[in-house]
């Protein structure tokens, strides 16, 4: 039994880490240097949204892109169409999560965002998708393959869109000269904190 779940560790670990490698290799160079140009040039908020595990990985990169001076906040669609979709205004850049890009919830935010004069942000695997159509500017992230047995989980797939966007917000703080100084000040708990403390004080 042991070794059976190592082999199957293993392999899941092998597929994400082949995942990776290969969004590294053929991301869409002029859908990345569109989106992080909007970032950077985002006079409002960036709200991100998306449904289960898309979710989540909006989820996460609402805040990661905050730990880097782009303030943004996740917008549940289940919210949004009760009235959430207040928080929407003119500027702000909205990025809509959808694997297949026909997610009834998030596809009944596109005209709202639309009216209000919010960008729109699509990040899907298929660029023929009513989300794709409508969006001003798309990022496709498609992989080869879920490394569950029948190709459903949703697991390397999300990872990659995380990954992609852990990217893009490591690079807005190069082009920006994002400062250790600029991120204690938001970040000053925890371990990391600490240590940025410390290093603080030893430059002093």
């Amino acid at each position: 039994m042991s070794a059976k779940i190592m082999e199957s560790i293993r392999d899941t670990l092998r597929c994400e880490a082949d995942t990776i490698r290969r969004l590294a290799e053929n991301m869409n160079e002029e859908q990345i240097n569109d989106i992080v140009k909007t970032i950077i040039g985002c006079k409002g908020k960036i709200i991100t949204s998306g449904c289960g595990t898309s979710g989540a990985a909006a989820k996460k990169i609402a805040h990661t892109l905050s730990c880097v001076e782009c303030p943004a906040l996740f917008l549940s669609p289940a919210d949004a169409v009760h009235g959430g979709l207040g928080v929407v205004q003119k500027g702000d850049a909205v990025i809509l999560l959808s694997k297949g890009g026909s997610t009834p919830e998030i596809n009944q935010m596109i005209k709202a965002c639309e009216t209000k004069g919010a960008i729109l942000i699509a990040v899907t695997e298929k660029e023929d998708s009513y989300l794709a159509k409508r969006a001003d500017y798309l990022l496709k992230i498609k992989i080869e393959k879920e490394p569950d047995d029948f190709n459903m989980l949703a697991t390397a797939s999300t990872m990659a869109v995380i990954a992609a966007f852990d990217s893009i917000a490591i690079a807005i703080t190069r082009v920006r000269g994002y400062s250790k100084k600029q991120f204690l000040l938001i970040h000053p708990g925890g371990e990391v904190g600490n240590r940025l403390l410390e290093e603080e004080g030893e430059d002093k």
